[in-house]
């Protein structure tokens, strides 16, 4: 399967799936942290558009502005305005480069609407991490993620993570339960 990760610079997701055999590539506008060659550095619009086709487009948008957590600071800001708007305009790109057949996934915290799209929410304890983070799962052509290892929560790491350079970054790295997930069975499809 040809699969494309857009707003992944971690590398988790598509490891993932290439470790499945999959065809996949990650695309940010930064540079592959695990240094990589199968990440497309760059606007992933035009990933979207001129370096598929992708059977499956898995979509990371950043979430900073667009997520409850960060109400006290954005609610009501044109920062929260225009990260929604693009983040929509994303998940529209994939969904019309997917109308022959091909799915996609866009994951976000809580607080992005997709109007017409309710999300599957998850958690990483569901896929053997310890801990909490509700994410949604907004999905096109595609059946809900199933859990694979469910732990009781012990921690809560994302929100007590220190302030840092790297701390939004690793806030939003995507759990290796997740991927793994992810990989093993939409990579069936």
């Amino acid at each position: 399967m040809r699969v494309l990760v857009a707003c992944e610079e971690s590398g988790v997701v598509r490891r993932a799936f290439r470790g499945r055999g999959h065809d996949a590539w990650s695309c940010d506008l930064l540079p592959a942290r695990d240094g990589d060659p199968h990440h497309l550095q760059g606007d992933i619009f035009d990933s979207i558009r001129c370096d598929g086709p992708w059977e499956l487009i898995i979509q990371h948008p950043p979430c900073q502005h667009i997520a409850v957590s960060g109400n006290r600071w954005h609610a009501g800001t044109w920062q929260r305005r225009q990260a929604t708007e693009w983040t929509i305009d994303l998940w529209n790109a994939a969904v019309d480069h997917s109308r022959s057949g091909g799915r996609v996934c866009l994951e976000n915290p809580v607080g992005l609407k997709i109007p017409g799209v309710k999300p599957q929410w998850i958690q990483p304890w569901q896929f053997g991490h310890p801990t909490t983070k509700k994410t949604g799962l907004w999905l096109h052509n595609l059946p809900p993620l199933e859990p694979t290892d469910i732990v009781q929560p012990t921690e809560h790491r994302v929100w007590k993570m220190s302030p840092g350079p790297d701390r939004a970054r690793d806030r939003a790295t995507t759990y290796l339960g997740i991927a793994d997930a992810m990989a093993t069975q939409w990579g069936k499809l």
